[in-house]
């Protein structure tokens, strides 16, 4: 059975997905644009049906990102929107394969599936960069043997590391414990500095790489 990534923040709207097609497909179902990412890459969906409208990432965003990644670059992308206004041009010229709008014409939307991945070749994984936001906690020593706590935002994910910008002084090879920062603190994993750049008035660009097992890392 094939699978179905559905990425749409309106719980009804899931829930009528799951109705109409779970029995075509193995459906996994998220309203929430980051987890999106880290779902594609733990299930490896053969197609990716994407709101176009949602909080943090829209679904031009993710759909780029989609696409920049290496697993989900060949995987076929439909774009179903409530949104005023055709975009299915826009939509288009960043690589989503077909768009629809809602209400949704599901006999519509289910002989496009059928006939898009009986015609689409296997998908190769990878660890690509992807370019994305995500707020972090960094906890270690600096260059100075100081004790520091910082939040800083993610320039690059990938599922092996990260790349951010902060105006602490860091040595290449120090080890720091890397939190997922929300409401409360999650502990992704330690990650090790691998290359630091200056990027101008005080501020460093750092690539951090994982050290040992992951734990809640939203890339596997």
């Amino acid at each position: 059975m094939n699978k179905l990534l559905i990425v749409d923040d309106e719980e009804t709207m899931r829930g009528l997905y799951r109705r109409r097609l779970s029995g075509v497909y193995e459906v996994f179902e998220t309203g929430d644009s980051e987890q999106a990412l880290a779902l594609a890459l733990e299930h490896k969906p053969d197609a990716i049906l994407l709101d176009l409208k949602m909080p943090k990432y829209d679904g031009f965003e993710l759909c780029q990102n989609f696409r920049s990644l290496s697993h989900t670059s060949k995987v076929p992308i439909f774009v179903i929107t409530g949104e005023s206004g055709n975009h299915q041009k826009e939509c288009e010229a960043i690589g989503a394969n077909g768009y629809f709008e809602k209400p949704l014409d599901f006999e519509k939307l289910k002989h496009t599936l059928e006939t898009t991945l009986q015609a689409q070749p296997a998908v190769r994984s990878g660890d690509a960069e992807l370019t994305m936001r995500v707020a972090l906690s960094l906890k270690g020593r600096d260059a100075g043997g100081e004790p520091f706590v910082d939040r800083v935002e993610t320039e690059s994910v990938s599922a092996s590391g990260f790349r951010c910008v902060s105006e602490r002084m860091l040595e290449e090879g120090s080890l720091l414990q890397v939190f997922l920062a929300g409401r409360t603190e999650l502990h992704a994993a330690a990650a090790r500095v691998v290359e630091r750049v200056p990027a101008g008035l005080a501020r460093h660009r750092y690539r951090l790489k994982f050290d040992g097992e992951k734990e809640n890392w939203i890339l596997q």
